[in-house]
């Protein structure tokens, strides 16, 4: 039999928590580790509504023009049962040798050497069933999405002897039951293998895009003048602890050029006022530029009209703003809500509280051991009770690039919505939302150069009558009685009360600054760095970087053994480098590394070759340290 690889594990994992046991379980509330519910309390998922009983290839039934079932939606949702709660993972204990989890090299090559899903702990106990299998004790790097620590009674995923049972899926041989066979059938249903999980894909163009060339359009780049550029950031002249600063926090926050911070400056110096409502010069020069800010945006991200631009505090707001209008108003109970594994906090907790709210169900897509999309579980996934697809542009935590225009072209073949997180995007990858295809847009203006506390949302104009306001106050509305209000049209009915005036215009310049460098220059300068960064971090002895994907952001985590990330972080603060060490607030992805925590040192384009050299050398110290 083939070897049971980490991809073919996630897979399994991603079959037996996407996918109803039998076809006419009802399932009972199942909360996945840090994914929210499995399945909606009282959803049913019988052979009607199951996704295994509906061909990918045609568009699903009885849905309206806006993707939604015929039948309509309840006001409310069922009444709610209290979730099972599951003891939280806890971090990974250290091997009797000392050195930290890795992925293996070596797992189990019997399915029947595999934990029971039902069962699935980070660590895998010792029994007797594992004795003198190959790399079972380095199977513990394991962690995946939707895998709890155990399944409640009755959850979906018990039979009624006691004992696991797991999706019947095409592909097993005919009376075959049991793990042995669900391993069987997956294997026979376009598992590509550890290297290649795109093989026998129904998208080969993408295949095409990641195994030949880059999604990253740099073609006609112009080399960057980065001393230059570099000038225009007064930040980076700041020593700390002594020592010329490097700022490898971009992931988190990037440095203001002088002229978002001129730009502010001159806006409270000689424009400052509030917006729309006086016949003043100043309220007329403020509404100016906070306008003129919007139009850069649309510009910036190809939205085919102004009115789709929506001002916000930043992409969690964004991604609230949408939860709290489109998610109440359209999702019900069973309605499905597609996640990937990659996705930050931000796009995950939303959705799970709307779907607790509404019933609704989330569904997760597994990454391969490169932090990659399986796009054939994606495709498994997609089903008639899709509605909402939210997706991570580019992972904060590894860096992976996804390919959100063909994941939303699949999409839409169920007529599902599509919200795409750009926080870690636009700084580095050209955005045009109407080639994406998306139905919603976000980004934060702190992530490319701009101020803290102001980001937008493209929201498709198709949209707008059809979602209710979020916030009640001024500026959203047209006429107020004690009876009634009617509400302004978009963007200003999701704008309620005094905007974030400065801080548009601040964002404004930093889009003016990026335009005027290129992203596709952008784009080349920082492939070049996160290459050479890759190479260099890999010759240290010892260090493990999580993330490998053929597409990535200038995003390098890594781990050393033996070594806490807090600790690797304060010592490289010492030596004037600026990383981030943690979670990341994108547990769900790290977790499926093994991992808790990384180091993580994130590109820009003010950023050197001769930086990596500082930081490699200090990695070096700091692994020498006892």
């Amino acid at each position: 039999m083939d070897e049971i690889t980490p991809d073919l594990v996630a897979r399994i994992a991603s079959r037996i928590y996407n996918e109803p046991t039998t076809p006419n379980s009802t399932s009972q509330p199942s909360y996945a580790q840090g994914h929210g519910p499995s399945y909606a309390p009282g959803g049913p998922h019988s052979a009607a509504t199951s996704h295994g009983s509906t061909s990918h290839g045609h568009l699903p039934q009885g849905h309206d023009s806006q993707g939604h079932s015929s039948h309509g939606f309840p006001m409310s949702a069922p009444p709610m049962q209290p979730p099972a709660m599951h003891a939280p993972m806890t971090p990974f204990p250290p091997d009797p040798s000392g050195q930290m989890p890795a992925m293996p090299t070596q797992v189990p090559t019997s399915p029947d050497a595999l934990p029971n899903p039902g069962e699935y702990a980070p660590r895998l106990p010792a029994s007797p069933g594992s004795a003198g299998i190959p790399g079972a004790g380095s199977f513990s790097g394991f962690s995946f999405p939707g895998l709890s620590q155990g399944t409640p009674s009755g959850g979906p995923h018990s039979s009624a002897s006691g004992g696991p049972s797991y999706p019947a899926l095409p592909g097993a041989p005919a009376g075959s039951s049991g793990l042995s066979a669900f391993v069987a059938s997956v294997r026979q249903s376009n598992y590509g293998g550890r290297e290649h999980c795109l093989a026998n894909s129904l998208i080969p163009s993408l295949r095409e895009k990641l195994s030949t060339g880059r999604v990253i359009p740099t073609s006609g780049a112009r080399a960057l003048d980065v001393p230059s550029i570099r000038e225009d950031f007064p930040i980076l002249r700041e020593k700390v602890n002594g020592k010329s600063l490097v700022w490898f926090d971009n992931a988190a926050t990037t440095q203001k050029p002088q002229a978002v911070i001129d730009a502010l400056s001159n806006f409270y110096a000689h424009d400052n006022s509030n917006i729309h409502r006086a016949a003043h010069t100043l309220a007329a020069r403020a509404t100016d530029a906070y306008e003129k800010a919007r139009q850069k945006i649309q510009s910036f991200l190809g939205a085919s009209n102004i009115k789709e631009i929506v001002y916000v505090r930043g992409t969690t707001e964004g991604i609230n703003l949408i939860t709290q209008t489109y998610g109440r108003k359209f999702l019900g109970p069973g309605d499905e809500v597609v996640l990937s594994t990659l996705e930050h906090h931000a796009n995950i907790v939303p959705w799970q509280m709307i779907a607790k709210e509404r019933g609704a169900v989330l569904r997760v897509i597994p990454v391969n051991d490169r932090g990659e999309i399986m796009m054939e579980e994606y495709q498994r996934i997609l089903g008639p009770r899709t509605k909402v697809v939210a997706l991570t542009h580019a992972s904060n935590s590894l860096g992976t690039i996804l390919p959100v225009a063909e994941m939303t072209q699949m999409a839409k073949r169920y007529n599902a919505r599509v919200l795409i997180d750009g926080a870690q995007s636009v700084a580095h990858i050209p955005v045009n939302v109407q080639q994406l295809g998306c139905d919603f847009y976000v980004f934060s203006g702190h992530k490319i150069f701009g101020p803290t506390g102001i980001g937008a949302v493209f929201v498709k104009e198709d949209l707008h009558d059809l979602m209710p306001p979020w916030q009640g106050g001024g500026n959203m509305i047209k006429n107020v009685t004690f009876e009634e209000t009617s509400y302004s049209d978009a963007p200003g009915k999701f704008e309620a009360g005094t905007p974030n005036i400065a801080d548009a215009v601040g964002l404004g310049a930093a889009l003016d600054y990026v335009n005027r460098l290129g992203l596709p220059n952008i784009a080349a300068y920082e492939h070049e760095l996160l290459a050479y960064g890759t190479e260099q971090l890999s010759k240290i002895n010892g260090l493990r970087l999580i993330g490998s994907a053929r597409e990535k952001v200038g995003v390098l985590s890594f781990v050393l053994p033996n070594k806490r990330t807090e600790e690797i972080g304060r010592l490289l603060d010492q030596e004037g480098i600026a990383v981030r060490s943690g979670h990341h607030c994108s547990q769900p992805s790290l977790r499926r590394f093994g991992v808790e925590s990384t180091v993580r040192p994130s590109l820009s384009f003010y950023n050197t070759k001769g930086e990596i050299d500082r930081l490699v050398d200090a990695v070096k110290r700091i692994q020498r340290l006892p």
